[in-house]
């Protein structure tokens, strides 16, 4: 028996009409897909340059390997060209013995004190002028090793104890910072001061200082 046709056409208008919506609905999803693919290819990834390890760049106006590694130099060439340097040739006919000790970070920021006191230590060993002993961390691993090696190294290649060189000199310092805020501006001041110590009479031989002085805006103003 046939359907009434007007029963037939309604039914058939319902289908297509969800098959049409289905279309759309999928056109659509894959419009959607491309264009974040094609925003993601176009430069929403990440680009990574390599530089010389000797660049300065500045992103936040904090302190960096540049600030690290000029103010350690700048504060080395100065101990050196003091006159406490030529009293001690003169009076022993030796290089001065030094020592790093304690750089203290007094700032609110994070400063990396470890590569700065690398960076001390390199400027004075390249300089040739003086010679470096470890840090009190350091010998307590070398001790280690001494004592290791009196149990089961040969004799011929033991290390004796009691030859350890002692220090004439320690290098001591800090870090300290002012911050000058208003609006989306700050300018950033650093001050570094090292002092060197005589070991045999804790008298200061030298004392030194390094600022710098850092402008930072938002808006790309620059003084």
């Amino acid at each position: 028996m046939l359907k009434p046709a007007g029963r037939f056409d309604v039914h058939d208008s319902i289908k297509e009409a969800i098959v049409q919506t289905r279309t759309i609905r999928t056109m659509l999803l894959l419009v959607l897909v491309g264009a974040a693919l094609l925003l993601s290819g176009c430069g929403g990834g990440k680009t990574v340059t390599r530089m010389e390890t000797d660049t300065t760049v500045d992103l936040s106006g904090n302190w960096n390997d540049a600030d690290s590694r000029m103010t350690a130099e700048t504060l080395i060439v100065q101990a050196l060209e003091s006159g406490w340097y030529g009293e001690h040739r003169y009076e022993t006919g030796k290089k001065p013995v030094v020592i790093v000790g304690r750089i203290a970070n007094k700032s609110a920021e994070h400063i990396p004190v470890k590569t700065f006191v690398a960076d001390l230590e390199r400027a004075l060993i390249n300089s040739g002028k003086v010679t470096m002993v470890a840090s009190a961390e350091e010998r307590e691993g070398v001790r280690a090793e001494r004592a290791d090696q009196q149990e089961y190294s040969a004799n011929a290649t033991i290390s004796a104890w009691g030859r350890e060189m002692g220090a004439d000199y320690m290098l001591l310092g800090e870090i300290n910072t002012i911050l000058d805020r208003e609006g989306g501006d700050e300018v950033k001041f650093y001050q570094v001061d090292v002092y060197l110590v005589n070991l045999e009479d804790n008298t200061k031989a030298w004392v030194g200082f390094k600022k710098i002085k850092k402008y930072v805006s938002r808006d790309g103003y620059r003084p």
